[in-house]
């Protein structure tokens, strides 16, 4: 049997290693967007939308254990384990790639030629999955009751729902694929 640890570190790394392959599909479909290829273009936002999918996959399979099992696996994520009394995710170089590049590529987004703008729906599709994902995984073990460990005061589930909101801006500027919040119950 496998541990829940061994399968929370597992699934984290090959989170980590979709979202890699993301930012290098992005960087590749900023190039071909700014060259007018626009062929090319497509192939790589449809290829990162397969890896945010591969992502969503991950995170939910992270989270494959009970919630007893989860209170061992939250304390590895605590000093004296880790330095940091305030472990997250936000720490990773990637999420500071990721974002940064989503930030550079927002006029992008906002300016899509129509050729592209169905695999861009895709995409958005997928980050809504990426997201429910997480705030499955996250609402499983308990955040919507508590915090997280780097936002001790508010629900994690709440925190989430605040940054994939600010997300989903820097990648759907134009706001045409939403009707709603599709991360927030309250909506």
């Amino acid at each position: 049997m496998i541990e829940p640890l061994q399968i929370w570190k597992g699934f984290h790394w090959s989170f980590f290693i979709n979202i890699q392959g993301l930012i290098i599909c992005l960087r590749r479909f900023e190039i071909h967007i700014a060259l007018d290829n626009i062929t090319q273009a497509q192939i790589e936002l449809k290829t990162a939308t397969e890896m945010m999918l591969a992502s969503s996959a991950a995170m939910e399979l992270a989270g494959s254990f009970t919630k007893q099992d989860y209170n061992y696996v939250r304390q590895t994520m605590t000093p004296p384990y880790v330095q940091s009394t305030n472990f997250s995710g936000l720490m990773c170089w990637e999420h500071a790639s990721l974002i940064q590049l989503w930030k550079r590529l927002r006029p992008v987004f906002a300016s899509l030629p129509i050729e592209i703008q169905p695999q861009h729906h895709q995409f958005i599709a997928a980050y809504f999955d990426l997201m429910n994902a997480h705030r499955s995984v996250c609402e499983k073990f308990g955040g919507d009751d508590e915090g997280s460990l780097r936002f001790e005061k508010n629900k994690a589930i709440d925190t989430l729902d605040k940054f994939a909101n600010s997300r989903l801006q820097l990648i759907e500027p134009n706001h045409q694929k939403l009707k709603s919040c599709p991360f927030s119950r309250h909506e």
